[in-house]
């Protein structure tokens, strides 16, 4: 009699892998990486690396004011914006533009959990649109809940405050540090639940709302909104602020973080249909990859946000010492 042995997929998550007490979720599927601390140390010294050598200078100008500029035609930076289908306009430039600056960079580890699918290209096509639909959802309600409270506001927020206190830091960069050292927290307790270390601080409601932690990566997403000092959402979000449209300010807002996602998830769907059958077939094979590799991707990106965000702007600041590239001063 010929035995049939049922394949592991990643949609169920599998039984806990022995030596393990966590219960299978989103995050982790019951199979932890036999080497995990292996796993946790290079992933948090390659986004350590990062901060070291990334250049918000490069990256803000060179490339994020250039891309603005082509797509809007003109000097993004010299230009005011004249009208609201000018802002609409300068929102999805500004967002695009801002795919791969240092507050953005977290985008690229919410799509971990959405690696590996069906075979059918088309089957692994459908199969991402829902997920990144979720995370789209909660990026939208996030970002369009900030851009109405701007504009209720006004000026008087934290963001606009630019002038140095004693220490240095203005409450523009305080904001950021607060804000953003959430987040990477956030990130690297995601990664650890997903070697199996702590437990998916999402799990119970995930098991009553499946949908929840796709939109718990889009608020995330959306929350980079809230403190980010990218030039050109600053003087797009002065001019939310300015305007006093609660409707006007919320449609920016919305279409700057949808801007952050466009090309992000663009490449993944195309990475996904010319590669997921490949890709899936390596992950079901040792879905201990599956675990690892999704801790990699929140474990680097958390640490590079808490790091770049509180430790590196702290270094700027001449407060402490901090290794920088010397084209990263």
């Amino acid at each position: 009699m010929t035995q049939v042995t049922q394949r592991p997929t990643l949609d169920a998550p599998a039984p806990p892998q022995a030596g393990t007490s966590r219960t299978p979720s989103f995050f982790f599927n019951g199979h932890a990486p036999r080497r995990r601390l292996l796993v946790a140390v290079v992933s948090a010294l390659f986004g350590f690396a990062l901060t070291v050598v990334w250049s918000a200078e490069f990256v803000d100008s060179t490339i994020g004011d250039n891309v603005a500029d082509t797509l809007l035609g003109h000097h993004a930076k010299d230009s005011p914006i004249a009208g609201a289908l000018a802002g609409l306009a300068f929102a999805v430039a500004t967002g695009v533009a801002g795919t791969f600056t240092a507050c953005n960079v977290a985008v690229f580890s919410a799509l971990a959990p959405l690696t590996g699918g069906p075979s059918s290209p088309r089957r692994r096509l459908t199969a991402a649109l829902q997920p990144l639909s979720g995370l789209a959802l909660g990026a939208i309600t996030v970002s369009a809940l900030y851009g109405v409270l701007v504009a209720l506001v006004g000026t008087g927020m934290p963001q606009f405050d630019d002038t140095p206190s004693g220490s240095g830091l203005s409450g523009r960069l305080i904001q950021a540090m607060v804000v953003y050292g959430l987040i990477g927290l956030c990130m690297l307790v995601l990664g650890l639940s997903a070697l199996g270390v702590v437990r998916d601080p999402l799990a119970r409601l995930t098991r009553r709302f499946p949908g929840a932690p796709m939109l718990f990566m889009g608020a995330l997403v959306g929350a980079f909104l809230i403190g980010r000092p990218f030039p050109l959402f600053r003087q797009l979000f002065r001019d939310a602020a300015e305007s006093g449209n609660p409707l006007y300010g919320a449609a920016v807002f919305v279409l700057q973080t949808l801007g952050n996602l466009a090309v992000v998830a663009v490449l993944f769907l195309l990475v996904t249909v010319a590669f997921g059958d490949r890709l899936s077939r390596w992950l079901t094979a040792r879905p201990s990859r599956a675990s690892a590799l999704m801790a990699a991707a929140f474990i680097a990106a958390g640490v590079f946000m808490l790091l770049y965000w509180d430790l590196r702007i702290l270094a700027r600041r001449d407060l402490i010492w901090y290794p920088m590239a010397p084209w990263a001063h």
